[in-house]
């Protein structure tokens, strides 16, 4: 099923399913963004093509007792209980995540919210309504590879990232990632890791 934008009315009228919402990389950090857009303009002279923007992703899934948050993030604090955290992982290299700024979790958060989705850009789309298709993404996120973030331990051809957590859950519950559309002018890093490792399982 191809994604579809979704309106207010739209959201308040379904149930069930899976929104996948895309955030500029950086959103309500200027330290960050401006870090993504020297990578960037870097990746793209290698690549020789044009300039594109950044967008990190994140889902909402409705099921019957409620909306849940997933998502990759970094760690504000000591209290993971508080954001439904299902998992850990090393931000560069494994020896680094034995100090929390570089460590990032993996939240499944039941009534949770996503920092600055008022920046997201052509979002909520729709992914599916097939509550039994978002049970199962629900169940997939504790099972998630947390592979250290910024590099390709996995052999995928690309980086593992926060859009790697979301496009591995996607195939994974049974969802065509060919179908997700990103913003006209975007660019998805580690999208592409997450399908080639979920496909391998």
């Amino acid at each position: 099923m191809e994604g579809y934008w979704r309106t207010d009315d739209d959201r308040n009228a379904v149930t069930f399913g899976v929104d996948l919402y895309w955030l500029p990389l950086g959103a309500g950090g200027h330290s960050v963004r401006l870090n993504g857009k020297a990578y960037e303009a870097m990746v793209a002279a290698v690549e020789r093509r044009s300039v594109c923007d950044l967008y990190h992703s994140a889902l909402e899934v409705r099921v019957a007792e409620g909306t849940y948050v997933i998502e990759m993030t970094p760690i504000p604090d000591a209290y993971p209980e508080r954001r439904g955290v299902v998992g850990v992982g090393a931000v560069g290299a494994r020896w680094a995540g034995r100090l929390r700024i570089f460590r990032y979790e993996v939240r499944r958060w039941c009534g949770g919210a996503i920092p600055d989705v008022a920046e997201a850009v052509d979002s909520p789309r729709r992914l599916t309504d097939d509550p039994a298709c978002a049970r199962a993404l629900l169940d997939l996120v504790p099972s998630v590879p947390l592979a250290v973030w910024g590099r390709d331990e996995m052999g995928a051809g690309e980086m593992w990232n926060s859009n790697s957590l979301i496009s591995w859950l996607i195939v994974r519950a049974g969802m065509d990632e060919g179908l997700v559309a990103l913003p006209v002018g975007g660019r998805a890093p580690g999208w592409r890791a997450g399908v080639a490792v979920a496909r391998r399982s």
